[in-house]
Parts: C-alpha cells; structure tokens; sequence
C-alpha cells in the first residue's frame, strides 16, 4: 500500500502528463504484479462495490476520537470530503501494517460475506496501522469512491511506455469484462487476454471538434456526412450465437436493450457493429431525457417497452466472420455494413443516413436544422480513414451546432476534492419561477483558477446555510450557463433536465433580476 500511496501522492500533486507518466512508470517497476493487475483495474473504474456503510465508518471514527457530531459535521463541512475527514480526525497509528494492495483489495472486497462485527473489526485494526495517506486511500476504497485524476489516454500512454506495445493493442486489451485474479499483469500487457471470450469490444473510433474551415479539408465527394446523434454510443456484438452490447463507457448494456438483442440474434452470421442507441418513435428520434428513462433499470415493463422503444443507426462493421476489419477504408466498411443489413433486413437496425451534398456551404444549413430532427449536428468522415483506436486529428471531425445558454443564478456552492478541496468549485444554479428562485443545474467547469478563488471568496462571506459540505449563498453572482440539449423530466424540481451543463463565462454585467425563466427555458424542448 505504501508504493500506491505514494503513487497517488504523486499524481495528485502535479497536472503535468509527463510527470503523471513517469510516476506511473516508477510504480509499475516497483509493484508486484498482483498490485499492478489491481492497479489497472482501479484506474479503469473496476471498482469493487461498497461493502461498508460510509455512514456506519463516520460512528466508528466518532467512537474511536470522542468528537461531538457537531464538531465533526463542522470538520466535514469544511474539508468536503468523507474519507478525507474521517483521515484527518483519527489519532495517529499505533502499528504499521505492511500489506501488499493486492492483498488489501482482497480483503476488501471478501468483507461482502462478513458480519458488522467482523467489518467494524477489519476498519478499526486497519486505521490503527495506516499513516494519512494511506487511511485515505483505504477509506475511499472500501467506501467505493476511489476516483483519480488520470485521463484514460495518460494510463495508455504510461502502459506503453512501459511495455513497448502498441497503444491501439494496449487499450484494446483493457476493455471488456475482465476482473482482478481472472487475468495475470503479462496477459494485460501483452494483450494475451484479448477475445477471450465472444464479448470482447474495439476501443471506440472518436472524433475531435471541427476546427477547419469545411474548404480546407479536400474535395467534398472524399468524405462521408452523417448526423451526429445524441444517444449512447454502442458497440453490438455477435459472435457464436450470442450477442453483447457494450457503451463507450465500457459498460455491458445488453440487458438494458432486450429488443436490439432480439433483433441481432435474428441475424445469421458473426459481426461486430458501432452505431447510435436512440430512442425512436413513429420515426421520430426522441429526446435524450426519454431514453434515459430505460438506463439502469433492473426491469424493464412492457408499458416502458412500448412508450419508448428502442432502435440502433448503424455507421460502421468492425468485424464480420471474425475478420478484423478496422483497416480497411470506411467506405469499404459501409459498403459491408449496407449489404448485411440489406441481407438480413434487421428489426430496430438501421443503417445512419449519409447526407448527399454537392459543395461545401451546402452542409452550413443542413448543420443549423439538425436540432429540429434532434440531431446534434454533423459528423464528417475521410472516406480513406481506417477505425482508429481513440481519436486522430484529421480523420473525423464533429461538427456540432452551438449549444443553448441561458443566465442563471448561483444557489448552492460546495468544495472539490483533490487540489480543488480547499475551494467552492460545485455549484448548483437556479433561474426564476414566477417570484421564486428553482434549481435548474449543477455545473463544475468553465471557470479559471482566480474565478474559483473570488467566488470561493464570495461564498465564504455570503454563506447563508450549511447542510453538510454544501453552502447556501447569497443569489447575486450570475452564470451563462451552455448545455447541449434539454427535455422534460420529473425527477428535477424545476420539470426540466439540461445535458451536458457547463459555465461558459461570469456574467458580472448582469444581476439576478435579469437572469432567465423558467417559462422560457421550456420553450427550448422540441
């Protein structure tokens, strides 16, 4: 644990990626295998689950210091972060434990059979054996809140430097289904363990903002024109009669999706293809508040079924009769793709409309009139281009239409965790309801570091109440806030959900009578 403590020390304490990088590649020539396993498994989401109550652990750190609630509510108001405040208020250790992460992540995880003696036994002897950091990452482990600031791409890049391979095989190794103990450190960094099974996915082609003039990319009759949707991205997989289907998130989502699985084993033959998941009725793509009304369900009704039914726009064939296709051109995949959903004519598969066009500026208005259609603009594709792993400049662009904003107010504020936990850094804004103020987002970027400091100032004279880490505050400081789409949702006081919010500038010229209404926010859901 002491190794991955100072692992964690060191990338917490830099936002350089080359210094991320070597800290990583230190760890990994030090750490066992078994660790480095648990290492890659933890900074890839592999989390195990919580198998302790965090609220439970705050009783027993209260037992073991003999702090009043009040202190303690104080203490974790002003840190605004639970494992960081139950490390801090502990008294120091009285042994030291050396023990492998490896080791502790085993034990972790075996507490789910355990009783809460037992478990309030293993939190006690392993704070009482744990420096500050180490209890942190302890606390945050066994309480499944385990986050690092490392970017995927930045994990890939240190693994390859490590290993020689190559970043397209490396990511490709990682993805899937594979668990800690199923698979060894050289299978992972061999890619020994990649299509163990007929799950196994591609790291999904992404593509970077347009930032070209449309006349400096070539001859339009090069590249292939598509909607860009707003749904979630999925890779369907069938192979040896069974189907998976897995989010860019790296999530398994085949059950989530029972009418696509139906479809894809109608089908004959093996293949593997990326598309859009969306919410589609009567021939209408519906908004993507509608869709994610069927997320992480654990069951799906027949009425669910029926109000909001489910189809996939195809765009691309990764793999077909377990040939390996990602380096043929696109348009050679496409033209694979059109004749096997020609052939088996699937239910709820669709191949992705390709937009004819002729000149360039003919794109500038299909691109404004994609959000009628719930489009969130183009995508624009090298018909050349092979299906590279992660993103390549050049290749594919998104072109997607200017987001909505409106001005609204800052309610709510609360501290970060990381470097950002001495500072207000979580807002929840509100706009106005007739005479009253109603929350309509949270948003967590868009400022500079000295916006974060004056606003943190702000909060710190302004705070109204406490509940917990969060402050309410005064309602003067005023956000334009952008968001991507927006839809009805009852799960929101206000009735409205924002997608994808964001701050884009502090709007000081401003003050909270002129901030926007709900009334007219509304009028923006198609």
């Amino acid at each position: 644990m002491r190794h991955f403590a100072d692992l964690i020390n060191a990338l917490e304490t830099t936002n350089k990626t080359n210094a991320k990088i070597d800290a990583i590649i230190d760890y990994l020539e030090r750490a066992p295998d078994e660790d480095k396993v648990w290492f890659i498994a933890l900074f890839t989401g592999k989390r195990p689950k919580r198998n302790v109550n965090t609220n439970i652990m705050k009783e027993w750190a209260l037992e073991i210091t003999g702090l009043p609630f009040w202190l303690f509510q104080e203490s974790y108001s002003s840190v605004g972060d639970l494992g960081e405040t139950l490390s801090l208020i502990l008294p120091p250790p009285q042994e030291k434990i050396e023990r492998s992460l490896s080791q502790w992540m085993k034990d972790i995880v075996d507490l789910k059979d355990k009783k809460e003696t037992e478990k309030k036994d293993f939190v006690l002897s392993s704070w009482n054996g744990l420096d500050y950091t180490e209890r942190l990452i302890f606390n945050k482990l066994i309480g499944g809140s385990f986050r690092i600031g490392v970017s995927d791409k930045t994990l890939i890049n240190a693994l390859t430097k490590f290993s020689g391979q190559e970043s397209s095989t490396l990511t490709h190794s990682l993805m899937g289904k594979w668990q800690p103990g199923e698979v060894s450190f050289k299978e992972l960094i061999s890619a020994e363990n990649i299509n163990p099974d007929n799950s196994k996915p591609y790291p999904f082609c992404l593509a970077y903002p347009l930032e070209k003039e449309l006349e400096t990319l070539g001859q339009p009759d090069e590249w292939l024109i598509e909607y860009k949707w707003d749904g979630i991205r999925g890779q369907i997989i069938r192979r040896n009669d069974e189907v998976f289907i897995w989010s860019r998130g790296e999530e398994l989502v085949t059950e989530q999706f029972p009418e696509i699985t139906q479809a894809v084993m109608a089908m004959k033959g093996n293949f593997v293809l990326d598309g859009e998941i969306l919410a589609i009725k009567e021939g209408k793509v519906l908004n993507f508040n509608e869709l994610q009304k069927r997320l992480n369900r654990k069951t799906l009704t027949k009425k669910m079924l029926s109000e909001i039914p489910i189809e996939v726009f195809a765009y691309d064939l990764l793999e077909l009769e377990g040939h390996d296709l990602r380096e043929k051109p696109i348009s050679a995949r496409r033209a694979l793709l059109e004749e096997l959903l020609l052939n088996e004519n699937p239910e709820n598969i669709k191949l992705s409309k390709s937009i004819d066009f002729e000149k360039w500026e003919e794109l500038n208005e299909i691109r404004e009139n994609s959000r009628s259609i719930n489009s969130e603009g183009l995508m624009l594709k090298q018909k050349n281009s092979p299906y590279h792993a992660g993103r390549k400049k050049g290749d594919w662009w998104k072109w997607k239409i200017n987001p909505f904003t409106i001005d609204a107010v800052l309610i709510y504020a609360q501290k970060g965790s990381g470097r950002r936990s001495a500072y207000y850094t979580d807002y929840t804004f509100a706009v106005k309801n007739e005479d009253k103020l109603v929350t309509i987002a949270k948003a967590y970027s868009g400022l500079t570091d000295k916006e974060i400091m004056e606003v943190s100032k702000f909060v710190t004279k302004n705070a109204i109440e406490k509940f917990g880490p969060v402050r309410t505050v005064k309602a003067e400081l005023v956000f334009e806030i952008a968001f991507e789409g927006i839809g009805f949702s009852n799960r929101h006081k206000s009735g409205v959900a924002l997608r994808f919010p964001r701050i884009v500038r502090w709007r000081k010229d401003k003050t909270v009578d002129e901030i926007d209404t709900l009334e007219e926010i509304k009028k923006l859901i198609q």
